[in-house]
């Protein structure tokens, strides 16, 4: 299976040497489910790479991103459309924090700068009901959170599969064949700590002291990475499985 990443934010370049850059951390991230599978990155960020057709990969990841999906930059519209194309031709979606976040606008949902404030450090969210691809129930789970945008209004298309009191529409899904979650089951402690670090204070603008405090110490907590990567590799087998099944009977 080929999974293409949609990479719409970049590791800042003073973490680069210690964690690697967005795609190789997506790539380990699925094989812990599946080594076999095969990881291609396109740079939508930089270099504006619209796949020419969602058949380009058997799935597609967004990631997670600096921008505001409401920021006027070349390549946000274009990416919603590929977005909404992708949905259309039943080919497998997942998107992750920025990702999350504007599949929701693409499919008519709403995102701001929620006053709510940063979200960071390891934050958990009660499941609702169990999705097909989901290998266990746990009821709830632990995940890295470093957010400050949220989905406000959900697509008439989407049911809420994550949430908790800090962010409602934490993980959607629509139809079969396509979810999304707000945090980031990518990243490590040791990552989001060195992130955490680089953003704090910084004049105002970037996380305050206390809650950068109070992130790092919920670093300690566990994190349910593996079960995730379980799920979402699981989504993408039953949904492109699925699709290839309904092309061939049509």
């Amino acid at each position: 299976m080929k999974i293409g990443i949609l990479e719409t934010g970049k590791v800042n370049p003073d973490l680069v040497p210690t964690h690697g850059a967005y795609v190789p951390m997506f790539r380990d991230f699925l094989h812990r489910a599946d080594s076999a599978i095969e990881v291609v990155g396109w740079d939508v960020v930089d270099e504006g790479r619209i796949p020419d057709s969602p058949q380009d990969a058997d799935g597609w990841i967004v990631t997670g991103s600096k921008h505001g999906v409401y920021d006027p930059l070349p390549w946000i519209e274009p990416l919603k459309a590929f977005l909404r194309e992708t949905y259309a031709a039943k080919v497998p979606i997942v998107g992750i924090c920025f990702g999350h976040q504007i599949l929701a606008e693409a499919m008519g949902g709403k995102v701001v700068k929620s006053e709510r404030g940063w979200g960071c450090g390891v934050h958990s969210y009660r499941l609702a009901d169990e999705e097909p691809w989901m290998t266990s129930t746990p009821g709830t789970m632990n995940v890295h959170a470093m957010h400050q945008d949220q989905v406000v209004k959900k697509p008439p298309e989407a049911r809420v599969i994550a949430s908790s009191d800090f962010c409602e529409y934490a993980g959607l899904a629509y139809g079969d064949h396509a979810i999304s979650i707000q945090p980031h089951p990518e990243f490590d402690a040791a990552y989001e700590a060195d992130l955490i670090d680089l953003r704090k204070g910084s004049n105002g603008i970037g996380i305050p002291e206390d809650i950068a405090e109070h992130a790092i110490k919920t670093l300690e907590n566990g994190v349910d990475n593996d079960m995730l990567a379980e799920w979402i590799v699981t989504f993408f087998r039953r949904a492109h499985t699925s699709a290839e099944s309904e092309r061939k009977n049509a």
